[in-house]
């Protein structure tokens, strides 16, 4: 089994749809995607995630299959510093390095600023509406990113979502506190995430990252990478993703 997070593309907020540089890296999407074989695809119910599938999903003959669950985990909480509402994700490092708890998998939600946002049931819900999908497709939850297999599956199974909601669930699969990934993880639009489950015994598999937001399509056609959701400058490594692109085909 196989699993594909594809971040939308460059967001314009204002009217929850893309930039004209995202509908660019949308098309450009598309191409790499149309060469995949794609079982399944599930879609955020936000238009920036609608439109950036519509031309990759175009392109596969597929109808998209919306999910509530697979929105932007933009939840918010009340700020322990200033008592004003922020989203649950957005904190400055000098205040997250310093929370030991945030970085536990099994205590984060229990916080008292987290419990302001309910955020154990937002976490649940996501991964309830992905354990579901997985058991449609033959894999079982059994708990902290484990998986009965009921039925073997070679299957790829494609997500466009957002990057919060992303890595709620790999966090999830991988024993990983979400906030931990949404403090020290990027991943840029349009990028793809593959998760590959390992089955060493035939009747259990859990999940490993093969591919952690890898934009190189982008790249590769003249498309620079959006540094939207990230608060530096993104690092241009044009030349090397071409000599990658040298070595082997795209088979996801």
């Amino acid at each position: 089994m196989k699993i594909v997070f594809i971040r939308h593309a460059e967001p314009d907020y204002t009217i929850d749809s893309l930039t004209e540089k995202g509908w660019r890296e949308a098309e450009i999407l598309s191409e790499r995607v149309a060469k995949w074989k794609v079982d399944d695809a599930y879609v955020s119910p936000l238009g920036r995630a609608k439109d950036t599938a519509s031309f990759s999903l175009a392109k596969l003959g597929m109808e998209p299959q919306i999910r509530t669950w697979l929105q932007e985990f933009y939840y918010r909480i009340e700020d322990p510093e200033t008592g004003k509402e922020r989203i649950a994700w957005d904190f400055y490092p000098e205040f997250f390095t310093g929370q030991e708890e945030l970085h536990n998998k099994n205590e984060w939600y229990l916080t008292r600023m987290m419990q302001t946002g309910e955020m154990k049931k937002h976490f649940d819900e996501a991964v309830d509406g992905f354990n579901e999908v997985m058991k449609k497709h033959g894999y079982i939850a059994e708990g902290n990113g484990l998986y009965r297999i009921e039925k073997h599956s070679d299957e790829t199974i494609v997500f466009f979502c957002h990057l919060g909601v992303s890595f709620v669930i790999i966090g999830y699969l991988l024993g990983i506190a979400p906030p931990v990934l949404w403090q020290g993880v990027f991943i840029a639009p349009t990028s793809i995430t593959v998760l590959a489950s390992e089955e060493r015994d035939g009747e259990h598999a859990a999940f490993r990252i093969q591919r952690l937001g890898d934009a190189s399509h982008l790249t590769n056609a003249g498309e620079p990478i959006s540094q939207s959701g990230y608060f530096a400058e993104v690092f241009d490594d044009t030349g090397v993703t071409e000599l990658i692109s040298l070595r082997g085909n795209d088979n996801n």
